[in-house]
This record gives structure tokens, C-alpha cells and sequence, in this order.
């Protein structure tokens, strides 16, 4: 309780007008007194104990990718190494690292080398993944696009160890094309004489690099900067070239073709990813892209065949899937679902010759609106063909097509890195395309494996 203390001669008044106006100004002196706060106090020492396996939990993503590489026979990647014995060298960084690293990557939907190596040094699951190991994106970048073969190597066992678990049937096959937005810039495109004049060019940057590399250098820096500088003149001077040969490609190609399909003007191609074309995309706008071509089991949504194409269409794509399918899983696919871009009468004909039902649709004709009517001229084949699609239980297994095939194209474009190439060269991509399709055939293993 508050003591009241009374001066001589003061009142009871006069006193508690004094503590009301005491407790005022201490009320009003709080008012504007700094918050009382814990602050950070980055200058002190902690040491704390570090465990790598104990920074993710034991059904984190990064394991079960992991673990699922270890099931895989990875000599085609430890065969190049070299060993010095006792002669001094660096060792190489585990293949099983890097792989494990883009295939985790790639199920988070990134595929830039520079980022991969940022989360190596600030996110846990990418920690945990080196296990110690220092990491820098040359050695990413080198191993995603030096490993081509081994890659596809990898994709062939990933079916072996599913059709081995009894996860995969390889009964009924779909495929789809969808065309990938590649690096090439569309101003990159040149006809025939400016790609001449450009390589003219490049030649001659070459030669006066090289002149300059002859003089003596002051610094060691000076001599990488020129050693840079040439490698760099070298290199644009190759890819004109190449540009001038799939040039010569492509017109040789516009030859070949008849009727509607041959492209009109001038042949053009890129000075900076020779292998690309101009292509109509989903939204109708033309750009550089590759067209990735994707076959995939109906039943357990697994992809049992990849490929990258120059052309824009699907046209004559099924028969190569189709022998790419039996060279990995030693048989072919009872059925193929495809959709229009693939038909054709020569298609249809060579697929039955293959014993496989082939189910796509018969071509609308404004001259014969009822297209299931069975022509004179049509070969057994083609009969077939169209009684099974005209047929209930034809159209009800070709509607499996759109969706187990779009949705995967959609699921790789969506949430993994297939939205755009950010590499160059068809050689690059398809190792990307067989990455991505290995990643996500390991996220399906670990999906159908817990339900049996």
C-alpha cells in the first residue's frame, strides 16, 4: 500500500493531488522509453554437435532417391576414372554424388548447374547428399552432359528393377510429343548467306586472336584471358559451321517433301544451337524448341522410352519408339495409343506387321463424313484398324491415351524441369530428357512399391 506522508501544515488533499500528479509523469515518461527486447548477439560462440544423417528425416525424398541408385549398376560412370596409384592427383567426386544431386533436383524441379551448387552449401537435403563433399557447377554441369550412354544405360535398369518387382506390365504403351522451349534466341537464326559472312567472320577473329596469343604475355593472367579468348572465337567459329550443315539439312529435307508439308521461304538456322528449329507452340507463337517424344505404360504411368527430334511434328515417331521400348525391356507393347500425328495408312500397316494393335483416330475426310466407312482399296490393316476404333471398347481404351501420357508431359513440364532446355545441343538435351524421365520413374517406383 502506498505510503501517504503529510508535511506540516499540508492537507490530505493537497497530498493525493501530488501522487496523482507523480504517477502522471512516470506514466508519461514510459510512454516513451525503448521497448525492452532480446537482441541478437551474433559475436558469441556456440558449439554445437553436427550429424549430416540426421539433418532429414528418414522418408525425406533425398533417400528414397538415394536408395534407389544404389540398386542400379553404376560401372559405365567409375570405368573413365583413372587411377594414378601412388602418383600425386585429386580424386574424382563419386559418381553416385552427382547423380544422386541432379536426379534430387530434378524432382524439385530445377535444372540450372549455378543453383544445384548454391543448395549444396544451404539446404540440408543437398547436404546431406555430398556427405562432406565440396561441390562446384562446372563439375555438375561436366557430369550431366559428358554422361549421355550411361544415362541411358540407367533408364533401361530402372525398368529392369520395376518389371523385376512386378511393378510393370508393358501390356499397353501411349505416346506423345511435346515440344520444349530451348536457349536459342530466335534472333539467332540466319539464311545461308548471312551464315556465311558470319563464319567469314569468325574465322578471321580467330586468326587475330591467335596473332595476338603469339606475343609474349607479361602475367599468367594475361595468358589464360587470351587462352579464353581464343578458346571463344574457336568455338562460335564451330557452331556457324554446324549451322551451315543442318542447313544443308534441312533443305535437303524440304526436297524430299511433297504436297502441303514442305515449309515455305528461306531455310534459316541458329548460330547458337544449330540442332533447333522453329516451332508452333501451345500457345500458337513460333520458337526455338526440341520436340521430346515420350512413350509410357498405362497401367503403372512409368516412361519406357524417351527421345529428341528436330521436327515439329510426330509424324513416323512410333515405329522408332517402338523398337527403342523392346531394345530396353526385351519385348514389344502389345497395344500403342497415339493420337493424330501419328496416323498414317503406312503407320498403321507397318505397326500390324509388328503384331501390335495400334489405337489412334481415323481422319476426319470432308469428302466422306462417315470415316469408319471400310474402303474397297483399304488393306486388312486398315479394316481392322478401323472397326476397332469405330467399336465401344476401341474408344474407351484409346481414352487412356490422354490420360496417362498428357499428364505426364504436363507432370514434367509443371514440376519437374522440362519447362524450358537451358542447355544447347540435341546431345545435351536428350541427356536432360533421360534425367528427367529417370527421376520421375523413381518417384513412381517409390509410390507403386508402397502399395503392393
Amino acid at each position: 500500500m502506498e505510503q501517504r506522508t503529510l508535511l506540516v501544515g499540508e492537507s490530505a488533499e493537497v497530498v493525493e493531488a501530488r501522487r496523482v500528479a507523480k504517477r502522471a509523469a512516470c506514466e508519461a515518461a514510459a510512454d516513451h522509453a525503448d521497448p525492452r527486447v532480446v537482441e541478437a548477439d551474433r559475436s558469441q560462440i556456440e558449439l554445437r554437435p553436427l550429424d549430416l544423417d540426421s539433418l532429414i528425416p528418414l522418408g525425406h525424398r533425398a533417400r528414397i532417391i538415394w536408395s534407389f541408385v544404389e540398386k542400379l549398376d553404376l560401372r559405365r560412370f567409375y570405368g573413365p576414372i583413372k587411377a594414378r596409384g601412388s602418383r600425386a592427383g585429386r580424386p574424382c567426386t563419386d559418381p553416385k554424388i552427382l547423380l544422386t544431386l541432379w536426379l534430387h533436383a530434378y524432382s524439385e524441379g530445377i535444372g540450372s548447374a549455378h543453383v544445384v551448387d548454391k543448395l549444396c552449401g544451404e539446404h540440408d537435403a543437398y547436404r546431406w547428399i555430398c556427405g562432406g563433399v565440396t561441390m562446384n557447377y562446372h563439375t555438375l554441369s561436366d557430369f550431366r552432359s559428358e554422361h549421355g550412354a550411361a544415362f541411358d544405360d540407367l533408364l533401361t535398369q530402372s525398368l529392369a528393377v520395376m518389371a523385376h518387382a512386378g511393378l510393370i506390365s508393358f501390356k499397353r504403351v501411349a505416346q506423345d510429343g511435346t515440344r520444349v522451349r530451348t536457349s536459342a534466341g530466335a534472333g539467332s537464326f540466319r539464311r545461308r548467306a548471312r551464315l556465311k559472312d558470319l563464319l567469314k567472320a569468325a574465322r578471321e577473329q580467330v586468326e587475330a586472336v591467335k596473332q595476338q596469343a603469339d606475343v609474349a604475355v607479361d602475367t599468367q593472367r594475361n595468358a589464360r584471358q587470351k587462352a579464353a579468348q581464343e578458346r571463344a572465337a574457336r568455338e562460335r567459329a564451330e557452331r556457324v559451321e554446324r549451322a551451315l550443315l543442318e542447313l544443308a539439312r534441312m533443305e535437303q529435307q524440304r526436297e524430299q517433301e511433297k504436297g502441303g508439308h514442305q515449309a515455305k521461304g528461306e531455310p534459316r538456322a541458329s548460330t547458337t544451337d544449330p540442332e533447333a528449329r522453329k516451332m508452333k507452340m501451345a500457345d500458337g507463337g513460333f520458337r526455338p524448341a526440341y520436340n521430346a517424344q515420350i512413350a509410357s505404360d498405362t497401367e503403372s504411368r512409368v516412361i519406357v522410352g524417351v527421345d529428341i527430334t528436330e521436327d515439329g511434328t510426330d509424324y513416323a515417331q512410333s515405329e522408332p519408339m517402338l523398337e527403342q521400348i523392346e531394345a530396353r525391356t526385351g519385348k514389344k507393347p502389345e497395344e500403342l495409343l497415339v493420337d493424330g500425328g501419328y496416323i498414317s495408312k503406312g503407320a498403321v500397316e507397318r505397326i500390324a506387321e509388328e503384331s501390335v494393335t495400334l489405337y489412334g483416330p481415323v481422319p476426319e475426310r470432308k469428302a466422306n463424313p462417315d470415316r469408319f466407312t471400310i474402303k474397297p482399296n483399304d488393306s486388312a490393316a486398315i479394316a481392322q484398324w478401323k472397326r476397332r476404333m469405330a467399336s465401344t471398347e476401341g474408344q474407351e481404351i484409346y481414352h487412356q491415351r490422354g490420360a496417362t501420357i498428357e499428364t505426364i508431359n504436363a507432370d514434367l513440364k509443371t514440376w519437374r524441369a522440362l519447362d524450358r532446355f537451358l542447355v544447347r545441343g540435341k546431345r545435351k538435351v536428350l541427356c536432360v530428357l533421360i534425367l528427367n524421365a529417370l527421376t520421375y520413374n523413381i518417384l513412381r517406383w517409390a509410390v507403386l512399391a508402397a502399395g503392393t
